[in-house]
């Protein structure tokens, strides 16, 4: 009897003991996914992680994936986008225009590959109102592959860097430029030109430069016919002084 005793309490401290290692190395549940993380893990996304961290929207984005049921999709352009942009280019926007930039790369719902082939233009995107055409973001689809144009730049989706139940992250080719920053201003219009000097009515229509040399002329008949007045004066003044008896 204690020796079947001793032997239960072996089979139940054996027991207790594959309980505790089990639990142990049981993986510890999974948190929602972390931008920054992910594209540290990409390798090639140095200068979005930084616009990221500068303007805090990495931490609004792991916010919003912790309280959305929509989920995100993040375009993420790769280091070597960023390097062909015109030198100084990030560097001269304001704060709000960095936030809005970073916000432009970010729709408010997960769309796979696959949806962006039934998708409706312009794409909603964070930055704001794209009906208005403030951040206009459209897609067009070839095959597998697809593009994207924002007014100012075309893209080309590269790859899917990561994909979850709520988040999706793509990488670009270029850094998706939005129309109400980057877009060119309208033209000026043109100076209204100054109105020609207007002519006597008697005086046939023509250019300015006409109408210049008809004043000249003018008056240089009028000084030639003071002149024939004076010397003729003068001829008869001579003729009644010399010819007196």
């Amino acid at each position: 009897m204690t020796s079947l005793l001793s032997f239960s309490f072996f089979l139940l401290f054996m027991f207790f003991l594959h309980c505790r290692k089990t639990s142990a190395q049981a993986p510890p549940a999974s948190g929602p996914p972390n931008i920054t993380a992910i594209l540290e893990k990409g390798g090639q996304f140095t200068m979005f992680i930084r616009l990221l961290e500068s303007t805090q929207q990495d931490d609004q984005i792991n916010t919003q994936l912790n309280n959305t049921n929509q989920g995100l999709t993040v375009f993420a352009p790769a280091d070597n986008a960023f390097s062909s942009l015109k030198s100084g280019t990030i560097n001269s926007l304001s704060d709000q225009e960095k936030v809005r930039l970073v916000q432009f790369h970010v729709l408010p719902t997960l769309m796979t590959m696959s949806q962006f082939q039934t998708a409706s233009n312009p794409l909603r995107t964070q930055a704001g109102n794209s009906d208005a055409g403030e951040y206009p973001l459209n897609v067009t689809t070839a095959g597998n592959q697809v593009n994207l144009t924002t007014g100012v730049d075309d893209a080309t989706v590269a790859n899917s860097v990561f994909s979850s139940a709520n988040l999706a992250v793509y990488q670009v080719d270029k850094v998706l430029l939005p129309l109400d920053i980057f877009g060119t201003s309208a033209s000026p219009a043109p100076a209204p030109s100054k109105p020609e000097k207007e002519l006597p009515a008697d005086t046939p229509k023509g250019s300015s430069a006409d109408a210049t040399k008809v004043d000249t002329s003018a008056a240089a008949l009028s000084l030639n016919h003071r002149a024939l007045t004076v010397v003729s004066l003068g001829v008869t003044i001579f003729a009644a002084v010399a010819f007196r008896p």
